[in-house]
């Protein structure tokens, strides 16, 4: 298995539809200042999707979403774009990009009083059907490498890997942590 267009959501707190507003004036600033690593392209107004993804950072490389699939309000970062390295290479890169965007949202002034997130979980993802089918084998060549990654950050007790079965899902991990994260010191253990 060739694990490529790796995802990570980082949940937040909830967001209300005015809230989410001023996250297009933020993403356009990312566009115009090119604040990631990846090419920045364009924003999309998803707002009146329910249970979806709201307002999207269009990138060449990867998407930032803020995305509330599932009643659940998070930052997801789509990889679109393939990597060279070793599984936990890609998976780690995903959090990475996820957890330095998550940085720079708490440092958008525009953003102080409603971005937060909320540590206690992540999901991570695999965007390709083909590659990454969501079944029980695809869990059992996979969740090793995300055991390395998360072993790493968190050690080995301080979390638990849930798969979520839905078939009509992507392959869905959810990373439920024992104790919250702290954006920043995360993001030190990711350099």
């Amino acid at each position: 298995m060739e694990l490529q267009h790796c995802n990570v959501k980082i949940f937040l707190s909830e967001l209300t539809d005015s809230a989410l507003e001023a996250y297009i004036d933020v993403f356009h600033g990312w566009i115009q200042e090119q604040k990631t690593d990846e090419l920045l392209i364009d924003v999309a107004d998803y707002r009146h999707v329910p249970d979806g993804p709201a307002v999207i950072l269009v990138g060449h490389e990867a998407d930032y979403v803020v995305d509330r699939t599932d009643g659940r309000t998070g930052l997801l970062y789509n990889r679109k774009a393939p990597l060279e390295g070793l599984h936990r290479d890609r998976i780690r890169q995903a959090l990475r990009a996820t957890i330095r965007a998550c940085q720079k949202l708490a440092g958008e002034p525009a953003l102080s009083s409603s971005f937060a997130v909320r540590g206690d979980e992540f999901e991570f993802m695999v965007n390709d059907r083909l590659i990454a089918p969501n079944t029980p084998e695809t869990f059992e060549a996979i969740a090793p490498e995300i055991r390395a990654v998360c072993d790493e950050l968190f050690g080995a007790e301080g979390y638990t890997l849930i798969h979520d079965t839905d078939p009509r899902k992507r392959f869905t991990v959810r990373v439920r942590l024992s104790q919250p994260f702290e954006v920043a010191e995360l993001a030190a253990k990711l350099v």
